[in-house]
């Protein structure tokens, strides 16, 4: 017990130092696990030994991952990236092994069986590294994470055949028939078929029978259970372990569980992936990589080199931009961690000695190390093509509108459409540039502008305008804009949007009294709601919210006064409390009188 606890202290302890400074250093959290295996491994420090133990229990990680994916991509989406799945990851496998396999027969000297696995192995790429990477960058759903995930999913499925093919090509192939073959394909298509029919049926039941114990914990485990019990039935059927984890995700995507599953997966997930990066670190043959730099450096940057070159031309081919192309095959071009099962076992199968193998292992990690590197290269030269210039501000078109609408998010939407339902006039102004690309779809005549600034407002005709509609969000923008019209357009009555008390009292500071908080209307009709559901009547619900509005609103400008003074105002909102439970009850003894 006591190793085990000491084991768990330092990946803790090298987790804890290494990441931050990474992050410090702008490198990312992969390269500080990295950095952490590759110091506590047995090359470096030594103090942890049994790196094989470690890597198994760490691709669990994986798995889980896995499984989070599919939870966040319903079928119909799954779908869609049908054509992207089965064409660009398929002609990448194909076009990146056929490739490497050559250059291994080259380089290497490998006879023709052994060198189309190099070339298979070689070919995948790493999910946990590319998703990993792409969800720090927060670019898994930009065009080229799509396509990324679109590959390493095809790849997941690719792992299916490979390793089916392994017996074929080894020096025993003699006993292996094609009916033998044909038989594991159909075992693995009806275990799929199995597992899809039987959770679309079967686990909503289950998890809603767990769900009504009302205990988190058993819903914790239930969850741990359906993805180690499918990594279990996978396993013993030589399926992809990851793939049948992102199978059992897909199929509660759509369920009303799907949050509560993610939130329940996600700290082991990040733990365990955390852990699987660390292991790679130590599994670094530092050895052999001093005993042949120069060689292995040149074999990683060729592996990077035309996986890159490759995805990079489909990207294209594919019709993805220039800079998404170049993201694609910046994320993608190392070695992964099947290539770890696949060489393993094409060495128990007697197709390689273990230095080949030993040496494409040492390719594909240090391939791993590069991959962050050359993603944050590739962005920099990303950056440096297409520079990230600010939009220039539009102009609006000089029109009089008798008001102005600063902001045109959810609030001034709705202002803009009553104001348009009664032919009145208007210019809106929005700083978002998303945002003002978005409404211009559905025929918004918006512009795009920072409200505060003199020079727009005077082109939006503010002296002209009767009304301005604070309607921004952010509170620092809104009080800013506010100081903008009243120190230039003293004319203009202001009605403004405020987030809550504090913010209104801001307001008030500059000398706006007609506000509204964004949430009081509808937490008012809300309550209303709430009473006629337990049985109150009509009536009874109008005078209580009638009465609460005023009671709020006359205490909301009374109170102004004493917003700075923190114990004065909190005595004023325990009298203000008690004040109206006391109308309250006046107001229900006087209609009792009444009946």
């Amino acid at each position: 017990m006591e190793p085990l606890l000491e084991e768990i202290a330092i990946f803790l302890a090298a987790a804890v130092v290494a990441v931050p400074i990474a992050q410090r250093l702008g490198l990312g959290s992969v390269l500080g696990y990295l950095g952490a295996g590759v110091v506590i491994g047995p090359w470096c420090l030594g103090l942890i030994s049994e790196v094989e133990d470690v890597l198994h229990i760490a691709e669990f990680g994986v798995v889980l991952l896995l499984f989070i994916i599919g939870l966040e991509m319903q079928p119909r989406r799954l779908w869609a990236l049908r054509k992207t799945i089965i064409g660009l990851g398929g002609m990448q496998v194909g076009l990146s092994a056929a490739a490497l396999a050559l250059a291994a027969s080259l380089l290497l000297e490998l006879p023709v069986a052994p060198a189309i696995v190099a070339g298979l192995a070689l070919a995948l790429s790493s999910t946990a590294f590319a998703l990993q990477l792409l969800a720090e960058r927060g670019e898994l759903t930009a065009k080229h994470g799509r396509a990324a995930f679109a590959i390493l999913l095809f790849q997941d499925l690719a792992v299916i055949p490979i390793l089916a093919l392994l017996p074929l090509l080894s020096s025993g192939s003699e006993s292996v028939s094609f009916l033998g073959a044909l038989w594991e394909t159909t075992k693995i298509a009806l275990v799929m078929a199995a597992m899809v029919v039987g959770g679309h049926y079967l686990l909503r039941p289950i998890f809603r029978l767990v769900a009504a114990t009302r205990m988190p914990e058993i819903f914790t485990a239930m969850t741990l259970l359906i993805v180690v019990g499918t990594a279990v039935v996978m396993n013993a059927t030589g399926i992809s372990v990851a793939l049948g984890a992102f199978v059992a995700g897909v199929l509660l995507a759509d369920s009303e569980y799907r949050h509560e599953l993610e939130a329940n997966v996600d700290p082991f997930k990040d733990l365990l992936l955390g852990l699987f990066f660390i292991a790679v670190g130590m599994s670094i043959n530092l050895g052999l990589i001093a005993a042949q730099p120069l060689f292995l450096l040149g074999l990683t940057l060729g592996l990077i080199g035309v996986k890159a070159a490759i995805l990079f031309i489909l990207a294209r081919r594919h019709r993805l931009s220039w800079s998404a192309s170049r993201g694609l095959a910046a994320f993608l071009p190392q070695g992964g961690e099947f290539a770890f099962v696949i060489l393993s076992t094409a060495v128990a199968g007697g197709l390689f000695v273990q230095a080949e193998a030993d040496l494409l292992v040492a390719t594909v990690t240090l391939s791993m190390v590069l991959t962050p590197l050359f993603v944050k290269l590739v962005a920099y030269y990303n950056d440096w093509r297409t520079p990230k210039s600010e939009p220039t501000f539009d102009t609006p078109d000089g029109s009089e509108h008798p008001v102005l609408i600063a902001g045109f998010g959810r609030v001034g939407q709705i202002v803009a459409r009553m104001l348009r339902a009664k032919h009145i006039g208007f210019t809106a102004l929005e700083i978002n540039v998303h945002q003002v690309d978005f409404v211009r779809k559905y025929g918004n005549k918006v512009y795009y502008g920072d409200a505060s600034r003199l020079e727009l407002l005077r082109a939006a005709k503010a002296e002209e305008a009767k009304v301005f509609v604070l309607a921004i969000g952010n509170r620092e923008a809104s009080l800013a804009t506010a100081r903008a019209v009243r120190e230039h357009f003293p004319h203009l009555k202001i009605i403004a949007r405020a987030r809550n008390r504090r913010h209104a009292y801001e307001l008030m500071d500059l000398g706006i009294t007609v506000l509204q908080r964004e949430t009081f209307l509808s937490s008012l009709e809300l309550a209303g709601d709430a009473m006629r559901m337990v049985g109150l009547k009509s009536d009874e619900i109008d005078r209580a919210k009638r009465l609460f509005r005023s009671h709020d609103e006359k205490r909301l400008f009374e109170h102004y006064e004493a917003a700075d003074d923190e114990t004065r105002y909190a005595k004023l909102v325990m009298e203000a409390a008690q004040e109206l439970e006391e109308q309250f009850e006046r107001d229900a003894a006087d209609h009792a009188d009444e009946k």
